[in-house]
């Protein structure tokens, strides 16, 4: 399988393209077409998740032996690192809702079940290359310790990550900055998750520097990380309907409710759907940065600016420039290299594009529906969630239940993807249920531990710098 950029250049087999990152021409990686599975679904059905693993994103990664893919996925699935012998379990909540349980992983969120593998496969390319990677990503939360966990103690690869400034849980902070391994550097921008998401793209686009300090990224631009979502929706539909009749399998559709920031984790929803997986609806759950609820609305994609994208008791998901997003409307304008450039041209120059004119499309030929929610609901939904089904849910994921509600349609099962485990929001989720969720010793210990990080300024040469000073050669 070759990929392409969304914006026309060629960009050669899955190992390139998980190294390459961002495109040369400022685009995103994409397979030049999408391998079917529908057809396939039943002969899935008794693997267990490594195996699915391997199999689905084996798909796109036609290039790297399937013993090593096996390999990868073995180490990168386990019950040393995910708390579920089943990696991801299913676990039915109120409302005729079922929770897909994604933050069994060592990071307890979502992320994981992409990072891990990305790292095995990352370490794998560079090894037979005799190379090394410094990886340069963002990350609103849960992102950047998942990668953070992925790549340390890795000689092949270190991490830089940008997180912004007082914008994280504390949970998160200590999961991140506690780490003090050689190849591990946390970075605090005086900003938010775009202004961190943006430094790192000014840097991946200067070619120059990015050769020079052998520059990557792991964070949802790299279609390593979609490949490898793309299983847990295989998974997810393959244990929802175990109990229905063999009979009535084929085609039985359900839908799936996802909290969204940066799109890459509905985009794999997309990109299964497309595959030939029966999935009636995508939910996208927005809070009240809400930009791609617009999107998917009205048509009309309008970032807006650090000042008008405020903090909220759902950070991961305060986002307002979706950089999965192109991937999708690339999609929507015919797989049309020049008119997605030009799009995005016309959003750099004017702050918008419109395409209202493809909007039906969205949810009659993509599925694809949207809703947003507020703190007041997230609190509100925690709490009917406890009281209804005895299930503690984190405020991201409480996002995409209240959001789903909306959506239920009799006969066609609700999956809500799980965002993180509660005990990293530990203040919201105290505000909700009157007391403080629980927190193993070994977390606990987590927040005690010393924490190291370096503060910057919203500045590409700031950033540039402290790759200077830092970078693996």
């Amino acid at each position: 399988m070759q990929y392409v950029s969304t914006r026309g250049t060629a960009m050669g087999p899955y190992q390139d393209v998980i190294v390459e990152g961002l495109a040369a021409d400022g685009g995103l990686a994409v397979p030049e077409s999408l391998p079917q599975i529908g057809d396939r679904l039943e002969e899935l059905r008794a693997l267990t998740y490594p195996e699915l693993a391997a199999t689905v994103i084996g798909l796109f990664a036609t290039d790297v032996p399937p013993t090593e893919l096996a390999r990868i996925a073995h180490e990168s699935y386990n019950t040393e690192k995910f708390r579920s012998a089943d990696i991801v379990p299913l676990k039915q909540i109120n409302g005729g809702m079922t929770l897909v349980g994604l933050s069994e992983g060592p990071t307890l969120a979502f992320k994981d079940l992409a990072m891990q593998f990305l790292g095995g496969a990352l370490d794998y390319v560079l090894t037979q290359r005799g190379e090394v990677l410094n990886i340069v990503g963002a990350t609103s939360g849960d992102t950047g310790s998942a990668a953070e966990y992925a790549i340390r103690g890795r000689d092949t690869l270190s991490a830089i990550i940008l997180s912004p400034q007082g914008r994280m849980s504390d949970f998160q902070r200590a999961q991140m900055y506690s780490l003090l391994d050689d190849n591990i550097h946390n970075v605090a921008v005086e900003g938010n998750f775009d202004d961190c998401q943006h430094l790192v793209k000014l840097v991946s686009q200067d070619l120059d520097f990015k050769r020079k300090h052998h520059i990557g990224a792991v964070n949802s631009i790299n279609f390593g990380r979609i490949s490898a979502q793309i299983t847990y929706y295989v998974w997810a539909w393959l244990r929802a309907t175990d109990a229905v009749s063999a009979t009535d399998r084929a085609g039985f559709e359900v839908s799936f409710a996802v909290p969204s920031g940066n799109f890459g984790n509905i985009l794999s929803g997309h990109y299964a759907r497309s595959m030939g997986v029966p999935i009636r609806r995508l939910v996208l759950a927005t809070n009240e940065n809400n930009v791609l609820h617009e999107f998917f609305s009205t048509g009309i994609y309008r970032p807006r600016s650090a000042e008008q994208t405020p903090a909220t008791s759902s950070p991961s998901m305060d986002v307002s420039k979706a950089s999965n997003l192109e991937r999708f409307v690339y999609e929507v304008v015919g797989r049309d290299p020049e008119r997605t450039a030009a799009l995005w041209r016309e959003l750099d120059e004017t702050g918008t594009f419109d395409l209202s004119s493809e909007l039906a499309r969205f949810s009659e030929e993509y599925g694809i529906v949207s809703g947003t929610s507020t703190h007041a609901h997230r609190i509100h939904t925690m709490r009917a969630t406890f009281e209804d089904a005895g299930v503690v849910i984190d405020p991201h994921t409480a996002d995409g239940v209240y959001v789903a509600a909306f959506f239920v349609e009799p006969a066609v099962p609700m999956l809500v993807l799980e965002t993180a485990l509660p005990e990293k929001f530990a203040a919201t989720v105290t505000e909700a249920l009157g007391e403080a969720p629980v927190v193993s010793a070994e977390h606990q210990a987590l927040l005690a531990l010393p924490q190291r990080t370096t503060d910057i300024a919203n500045d590409e040469a700031a950033l540039r710098a402290f790759i200077e000073a830092n970078a693996k050669h």
